[in-house]
């Protein structure tokens, strides 16, 4: 990690750090981070090997990382790491933390004691999730993330938009139904094996990162793995910085980081709530004629009319106001989005006023 002349910690951006998440993130500047990702360790408690039907052995994760001498022991080190996170979150930063049913109740609890706000769970619904194969449960078809800001009244990017245009025009639920890393994606290791027992697909960091980071934010992974993170936020154009204390994940991650490229940049910015474009009042059609006092403007029923006046409002028999006014007047409606309830025309067609509006905020 490098340091300023005054002695303070940089950012270590789009690098992985070798060492203890919990000692790194203590190193880094205090309220730097936009977004954490975190794939803690399960403490899955696994005893004994499982086989198949067939009798083979089925690759479980029992590697030392994901052992715990106790649900004590465990739940101080979640306190230590999340305490750590949070200081080096932004006051409008955010944290997603992903486990299963043996963590992720504790690390829920430790969230909300260490200060933060939970904003939802999500359900990531595996569609291809490993069978259970002593039939002594239901099947484990799902992980659990929480999604929570630094604190209580915290402002947090959400890209409410973007998510529901990737959705179909439909708000995003809390329940993604995704397939788990397979195929091509997974990576392997020298003799052929998983490089990592619990490496995340890309798609689910896709939408996570699309849906609550910016082009150009930090996102810090404190257990990076196999680097999916690092390699979904490089293709985005977001700045990462990973840690990892374990070689041969580290060796993996960055051969893999070697080969991703970002994508061209003007298809980096996604689609953004109306409310955080910029303001455009109708008295400026008028002022720039682009509508002219006098000019009828029709409802998009095509029932009513309006006049155009030279300050910008309109005018309706008797009613006069904005052309919000206006129409929820003529409506006899609490409100009215003007925008898209009047019309002009031009060349004997009817056009949205939203039109004039979008054209000004281009030019903007």
């Amino acid at each position: 990690m490098t340091k300023t002349k005054s002695g303070a910690a940089t950012l270590p951006l789009n690098q992985i750090v070798r060492g203890d998440c919990i000692d790194v993130m203590n190193g880094l500047p205090e309220g730097s981070v936009d977004l954490i990702f975190a794939d803690p360790p399960y403490n899955l408690q696994l005893r004994g090997d499982l086989h198949r039907p067939d009798n083979s052995l089925v690759d479980a994760v029992d590697d030392a990382w994901d052992q715990f001498a106790s649900f004590e022991s465990y739940d101080e080190f979640t306190q230590k790491w999340l305490a750590a996170a949070r200081r080096i979150l932004k006051p409008n930063g955010a944290i997603w933390v992903i486990g299963s049913y043996h963590n992720i109740f504790r690390v829920g609890a430790a969230l909300q004691n260490q200060g933060y706000w939970i904003l939802n769970d999500v359900v990531w619904r595996k569609s291809n999730p490993m069978p259970n194969f002593r039939g002594k449960r239901l099947t484990n078809a799902h992980e659990t993330l929480i999604w929570a800001s630094r604190g209580e009244g915290a402002k947090y990017t959400f890209n409410y938009e973007a998510l529901k245009a990737m959705n179909e025009g439909v708000q995003m639920r809390s329940d993604w139904v995704l397939p788990i890393c397979t195929g091509h994606e997974r990576l392997k290791n020298d003799n052929g094996d998983k490089a990592h027992p619990t490496q995340k697909p890309e798609a689910l960091l896709h939408r996570l990162l699309v849906g609550t980071t910016n082009p150009g934010d930090v996102v810090l992974d404190p257990f990076f793995g196999t680097g999916t993170t690092g390699a979904v936020a490089k293709k985005l154009g977001r700045n990462f910085i990973g840690i990892e204390r374990d070689e041969g994940y580290i060796k993996a991650a960055e051969a893999r980081l070697n080969l991703v490229r970002q994508y061209d940049s003007t298809s980096l910015e996604v689609t953004k709530a109306k409310r955080a474009e910029p303001r455009v009042p109708f008295g400026q059609l008028v002022e720039r004629g682009m509508l002219r006092p006098g000019e009828v403007l029709t409802s998009m029923n095509g029932k009513r009319t309006a006049k155009v006046r030279a300050d910008g409002t309109l005018i309706a028999n008797d009613v006069k106001g904005s052309i919000h006014q206006v129409g929820a007047a003529l409506e006899g409606a609490p409100s009215c989005n003007g925008w898209t309830y009047w019309f002009f025309q031009r060349d004997g067609l009817p056009v949205p006023i939203d039109v004039l509006r979008q054209q000004i905020r281009s030019e903007m």
